[in-house]
């Protein structure tokens, strides 16, 4: 399993329920690596997508303890023993977290890669994910040259888990 983000200087990645940053090579980037795969996200972050629907092209999977939450084209789980079970018919790389920063903090543990857009800025984020750097386990081993783009700086990270634990 692995997850994709993009992070501020401080790990934040969203306020209001809303991206902090608007990047176009960074949403190419996530629909490079998300398309034809599956993506897990809480029910915060689907309606935070376009017209609160499933990302196209993709097997969506939700995650939401509302039994009256439901929408067509999602698979919808319940809890995270639900979805381990789930995601057991899928190939492990094909599985992408995407959001929002409880289910990171919850899955990241259990993801074997990790693909963190890091923004040279600081936000005004009220959500945040953990620190992968010193993160037990977690070792940077990609990092793009520095892009730019609409007044920001930034590269692409890729991290990964030599201590991947068991969905809990």
């Amino acid at each position: 399993m692995n997850f994709i983000v993009a992070v501020d200087e401080n790990w934040g990645i969203g306020k209001d329920n809303a991206l902090l940053f608007h990047l176009p090579e960074d949403l190419k980037y996530f629909k490079e690596k998300t398309s034809g795969k599956v993506v897990v996200m809480g029910e915060a972050t689907l309606k935070s997508l376009p017209g609160s629907k499933p990302l196209p092209s993709r097997t969506n999977i939700v995650l939401s303890d509302d039994p009256a939450f439901f929408v067509e084209g999602a698979v919808m789980v319940r809890t995270m023993d639900a979805l381990a079970e789930e995601l057991k018919q899928y190939k492990d790389d094909d599985i992408f977290v995407i959001g929002g920063a409880s289910v990171y903090n919850q899955l990241m543990d259990s993801c074997k890669r990790a693909y963190i857009t890091k923004v040279k800025s600081s936000a005004d984020a009220d959500k945040s994910i953990y620190c992968l750097d010193g993160r037990q386990g977690w070792m940077l081993v990609e990092e793009s040259a520095v892009q730019e783009q609409n007044g920001l700086e930034f590269v692409f990270t890729v991290y990964e888990n030599n201590d991947v634990k068991p969905m809990a």
